[in-house]
């Protein structure tokens, strides 16, 4: 999907709404803020902003909260430590989690924590070395230009500091953001899932919501809660109807920047055939969920993530038929098109930058299907499987020269790799099961039963055959296999008899094939002739303007406000009481037993959530919301349903960013969770 998120400029454009926008912190509009807000943030504060807001590698944000590293994130953000911690004996899912005292605080196998320190503009030393060339020349020089600026940034310091040369305005800004790295996060308290996502899929992406979607880690050095210099204080009153908010988090991906025809593929071709592949896996997995409670348990965190990803992408296809933003699409399109065809010197470098991409989605097309099974693994999802290939594709790219490496696998990557690799998560075998015969079922149907690959992985079975075989005959669980493997290199891989390690090795020249024609005749066309289109839309209206998320800091401005549905007023405010209100005993309205013992302790018109006017999407849960002070006043965890369109547009009527009121989180801390201490490090600072 992320070479798909291609630069036309219709961000960079004078008719930017108000509050429309995600802003690197490098780049920050001060004069609208100034205009509109009477506030402009000085560079003391966007500093602290910076160094206190914190990115979960696998997808989330947060931030620092107390001098002694605790972090505040969304519990769908952590759910999957609260998953690997628990086992059938004690669901902290379920129950929830309390440390009383440090020493019962429990790693997280997979976590880690990024916090920004610099941001570095690269865009010359990478440019300069894709200059004049196309295709594999163009992908392979980008990647060594890549991986030289990364490793020169990480130096010795590969365990605590983590470099990213990002491409902003889709390769018309390259620049290098180093973090400092924290692999030790340690689960500190969530709520039961009842109350972090009551209302469940009904409720998802709606409101009014009554939702304690937090959790509580802590960052961890040297075996000691790390010390930090920037944390943002809470606010137990909270902020009210029409102040400025912030928003400081990093945003997944944004769409607003597609040509026409990539928009096209996007809902041909992904969104389409995503959302088939996950309806039929939500039956499947429902299904196995029913079959015992243990299945149940193993299998709720990756429904969830199933039933939320079907209902954010129907939104995304639904709003790619709203008449207004086509419309809007075609209109900065072709402004930009018609502005490069009337200056010479851009119509002869430029004009056709948009025929190339056009044409390279017509190759995408043709090789979607394997490049989505085979390099994508979509036929093969089982973490045994990702485990596999991780072990074969590391050996065989670590004795090769930085440069030249795969870039998922140069030196800078190799902490986040080996701490996926040697995670000792729980693997459920059953579970796993069911999951690789539902993909290989799937690569089946897609690819036909005369795929050679098809053929070669089946062989005379069925896809339940092979998925039970391959799991019960695999050591790939055992963290110390595949320590030993790793440790063994090329030899100990290429020597192994276990099923999985054999599978990865019998499919990795076909799936290498794939992607590199897809870098070479897709990749590379799209990104060099982006590059192209993003200095066309720089000539015609600067740099003022904010890029795609990339899953990098950003801050977004807006108020909180309400808006109307159907001719009727949504109130930007719910209540603690209001959640007593709507339960109804049965799940997902069915409150935890501790919410109704502390019910008579609770004030309940304490606000609970909240909607404000600020531009965010996934990846943004947990980022926090705060004022102009810098203090939290809530926790972003969802937008409203009408904020899935604003993968590709900002629609100020409507979208609406959804929070947890900080004084309900510190209110239910003391009266419901008996968790004063807590409360106490939040409220001290």
């Amino acid at each position: 999907m992320r070479t798909l998120l291609l630069f036309i400029g219709c961000a960079i454009c004078a008719s930017t709404h108000a509050a429309e926008g995600m802003w690197t912190l490098d780049n920050l509009p001060m004069e609208r803020l100034k205009d509109g807000y009477s506030f402009a943030p000085d560079a003391a504060w966007v500093d602290r902003v910076m160094r206190a807001s914190v990115r979960i590698a696998g997808g989330c944000s947060a931030s620092f909260v107390s001098k002694d590293g605790l972090v505040m994130t969304n519990h769908h953000c952590a759910s999957q430590c609260v998953e690997q911690l628990s086992s059938a004996m004690k669901d902290y899912s379920k129950d929830g989690f309390l440390a009383r005292r440090s020493e019962h605080e429990v790693r997280c196998p997979e976590i880690e924590l990024n916090r920004l320190e610099k941001i570095t503009d690269v865009s010359d030393q990478v440019q300069a070395a894709t200059k004049g060339l196309q295709g594999e020349a163009f992908k392979s020089a980008q990647d060594a230009a890549k991986a030289k600026l990364t490793a020169d940034c990480v130096g010795q310091d590969s365990s605590t500091t983590r470099c990213d040369v990002v491409d902003l305005y889709h390769g018309g800004r390259y620049h290098l953001y180093r973090y400092h790295r924290f692999q030790d996060a340690r689960l500190v308290w969530v709520p039961e899932k009842a109350a972090a996502f009551f209302g469940g899929d009904p409720d998802n992406f709606n409101f009014p919501r009554y939702d304690l979607d937090v959790a509580l880690l802590r960052a961890y050095e040297d075996g000691k809660p790390a010390a930090v210099r920037d944390y943002l204080p809470f606010s137990q009153r909270g902020a009210e109807e029409g102040e400025m908010v912030f928003v400081t988090g990093h945003p997944g991906s944004t769409q607003r920047q597609l040509t026409l025809s990539q928009l096209n593929t996007l809902r041909e071709v992904n969104i389409l055939g995503r959302l088939l592949e996950l309806a039929e896996a939500r039956g499947v997995l429902e299904q196995y969920g029913k079959s015992s409670a243990e299945a149940a348990r193993t299998s709720e965190q990756t429904l969830f993530g199933i039933e939320n990803g079907y209902k954010a992408l129907y939104g995304e296809f639904t709003a790619l038929f709203e008449p207004a933003l086509l419309k809007n699409k075609q209109d900065e399109e072709a402004t930009l098109r018609r502005f490069v065809e009337s200056k010479p010197e851009l119509k002869s470098m430029i004009g056709g930058a948009w025929d190339a991409i056009e044409a390279a989605q017509l190759i995408y097309r043709q090789i979607e299907k394997p490049y989505r099974f085979l390099e994508g693994s979509r036929g093969f999802s089982t973490k045994y499987f990702t485990h596999a290939r991780m072990l074969v594709r590391a050996a065989q790219e670590r004795v090769k020269p930085n440069s030249e490496r795969l870039p998922e696998f140069v030196e800078s990557k190799m902490p986040e790799v080996e701490q996926r690799l040697f995670s000792r998560a729980p693997i459920y075998p059953e579970f796993e099961k069911v999951k690789l015969a539902f993909a290989l079922t799937k690569m089946r149907e897609w690819l036909g039963s005369d795929d050679p690959i098809v053929k070669q992985v089946l062989g005379k079975r069925s896809p339940e055959q092979v998925a039970a075989a391959t799991v019960d005959a695999t050591k790939l669980g055992e963290v110390a296999l595949r320590r030993e493997l790793w440790a063994g290199g090329r030899e100990a891989v290429e020597k192994s008899d276990d099923p999985f390690i054999k599978l990865a090795l019998a499919i990795d020249p076909a799936a290498r094939a794939i992607r590199k024609q897809y870098e070479r005749e897709v990749e590379s066309v799209e990104q060099r002739n982006s590059e192209l289109i993003a200095q066309a839309s720089f000539a015609q209206h600067g740099t003022a303007a904010y890029p795609d998320a990339t899953f990098t800091l950003r801050l977004s401005y807006g108020e909180v406000k309400g808006w109307e549905e159907a001719g009727k007023p949504v109130p930007p405010f719910t209540t603690i009481g209001g959640a007593f209100d709507r339960d109804t005993g049965i799940d997902p309205f069915a409150l935890p037993a501790t919410w109704h013992a502390a019910k008579n302790k609770l004030n309940l018109a304490q606000r609970y959530n909240l909607v404000t006017t600020n531009d965010v999407i996934g990846g943004n849960s947990g980022s926090p919301l705060i004022n102009r002070k810098g203090e939290i006043v809530g926790l972003i965890f969802d937008g409203n349903i009408h904020s899935l369109g604003g993968a590709f547009w900002y629609d100020p009527r409507y979208n609406r960013a959804v929070a947890v009121h900080s004084g309900a989180i510190i209110e239910l801390l003391k009266s419901t969770y008996d968790a004063a201490e807590l409360a106490r490090e939040i409220v001290a600072n």
